[in-house]
Order: C-alpha cells, then sequence, then structure tokens
C-alpha cells in the first residue's frame, strides 16, 4: 500500500517526551512514526520571537537538504491534534552507541576522539567532555555554523546503528546575531573539506533559488541575510571557527 500523505493525513498521538523543554509528542500517520511539536507548546524565549520554533526547525530541515549528509530528518509544517506545529520522522538511535560523552579526565581516549573541554562533576572529580572524531560529525558542526546554532547538545545528536549521525531540536537557529552554542568544538581552526565547502557553495546558492525562497516563509529577510553572511565568511576563512562574543560557548546542560 502506499504511504500516507503525511500533510493530510490524521495525525494520531501515542506519546509525550516529557524531557523536552517545550511541548513534544511522539505520534504516528499511518504507519509512519514522527515526533510533533505544536506552535502551540513552544515556550516564550527572551531572544527568540515567540511562536517561531517550528518554522526554524523546518528551515533548518530545508538547509540540510541543500547542504548534504543527511544530517535533519525531513520535518514539515503541518495540522495536528494541538494545532499546527513542526512533524519530524522519528529516527530510532543505537542505544549502545554515543557521539559525545564525559569520561574520567584521566582516561582520554588517544584516538578517534576531540577534547572539548574539561571541568568537575557532582562529586568533585575531573571529567573532560568528548566527542568523536568522525566525518558525519564533522559535517553536523560546519552545518551547526551555517544554521547557527544555539543548542547543540550532546543529545541532540541521534547515533545510528550505521554509523550515521542525525542532528535534532533546531528550534534555536537562524537568529540574526551571532548565538552559536555547541558541544561540537573538537576541530577548532582546522581547514573545512572540499566536501564541506561544497555543501556551503550550494546553500550560498540555493539561497537565490529555490531554497531562499522557501525560507522566506519560515525566517525574516534579515535572518536569511545574516545566514547568506555566515556562509560567506566561513567559506573566505575556509576552517572552523573558534568560540566568539560574550556568551559561553557551549549549552546547559550539555546533554
Amino acid at each position: 500500500m502506499p504511504a500516507p500523505d503525511l500533510v493530510t493525513a490524521e495525525l494520531t498521538l501515542t506519546g509525550r517526551i516529557t524531557t523536552a523543554s517545550n511541548a513534544t509528542f511522539l505520534g504516528s500517520i499511518g504507519d509512519v512514526m514522527v515526533v510533533y511539536k505544536p506552535i502551540a507548546g513552544e515556550s516564550p524565549l527572551r531572544d527568540f520571537p515567540h511562536g517561531t520554533l517550528a518554522h526554524r526547525e523546518v528551515a533548518a530541515s530545508l538547509v540540510s537538504q541543500v547542504f548534504g549528509g543527511d544530517i535533519v530528518p525531513h520535518t514539515w509544517l503541518r495540522d495536528g491534534p494541538m494545532g499546527e506545529g513542526m512533524v519530524q520522522l522519528w529516527k530510532e538511535p543505537d542505544p549502545a552507541q554515543s557521539a559525545v560523552n564525559l569520561v574520567a579526565a584521566a582516561h582520554v581516549p588517544e584516538t578517534g576522539w576531540k577534547h572539548v573541554l574539561e571541568g568537575r562533576d557532582e562529586n568533585g572529580r575531573m571529567v573532560t567532555l568528548v566527542h568523536e572524531d568522525s566525518p558525519a560529525l564533522r559535517r553536523m558542526a560546519v552545518f551547526d555554523v551555517v544554521v547557527n546554532n544555539a543548542d547543540r547538545k550532546g543529545d541532540h545528536i541521534l547515533a545510528m546503528t550505521d554509523g550515521h549521525r542525525h542532528g535534532v531540536d533546531h528550534g534555536l537557529t537562524f537568529h540574526r546575531d551571532h548565538k552559536l552554542r555547541t558541544v561540537l568544538w573538537g576541530w577548532l581552526g582546522d581547514a573545512l573539506t572540499a566536501e564541506e565547502r561544497d555543501g556551503i557553495d550550494r546553500v550560498s546558492e540555493e539561497l537565490h533559488g529555490g531554497l531562499g525562497r522557501n525560507l522566506a516563509d519560515l525566517l525574516s529577510a534579515e535572518e536569511i541575510a545574516s545566514l547568506a553572511a555566515r556562509c560567506a565568511r566561513l567559506r573566505l576563512a575556509g576552517r572552523f571557527p573558534a568560540p566568539s562574543g560574550e556568551m559561553p560557548a557551549v549549552p546547559w546542560p550539555l546533554f
């Protein structure tokens, strides 16, 4: 049988993700499992316009499609049991894998992992935040710079069984001001790869085409202009940026 129409077929709620800061539900459209975040369930924020987080999630998915690497699961706007909201294809991560971790400072892996920062846990022991050194996670780190992700926590990275990494929870993106907060700082100063540069170029070019037209329904003109400027700056620098500004470089909590 053909897959149900993901925009008009009935969306049935099956559960709620209670750890999310905004109303977030599990649901199904026919046999397709999805995540549903109604606009009515978005908590007001000091620095992002109210009622825009769902639109930013969809915008991140559109930019991901152009950037490449299948970072953000397919995401769209539609009506649901609590009104219009963001709907995203559910991706089931591998519980045996973790792309980001806290380890004892004395036991940081020598290879395959990148050091981010050190601190003390609730018992006063020194711990180190690390993330894996993989092409999939590098692509996500570059993507986060492009979309100005203010909330790349460790739990917003889904480690899939086949080694792929999906990024989720992109409501805090595309601000016109610098807002980059991420746990993926391990490649600071490293030169971008040809594949990563090509992804940035595709986004820049498509902002004058179909991507730009689609984003105009989701973001302000000022936010789209800031996106274009970030792409230009990153492409000119040709390497991973360093933290800047007065705001924290990592989100809190880290996971």
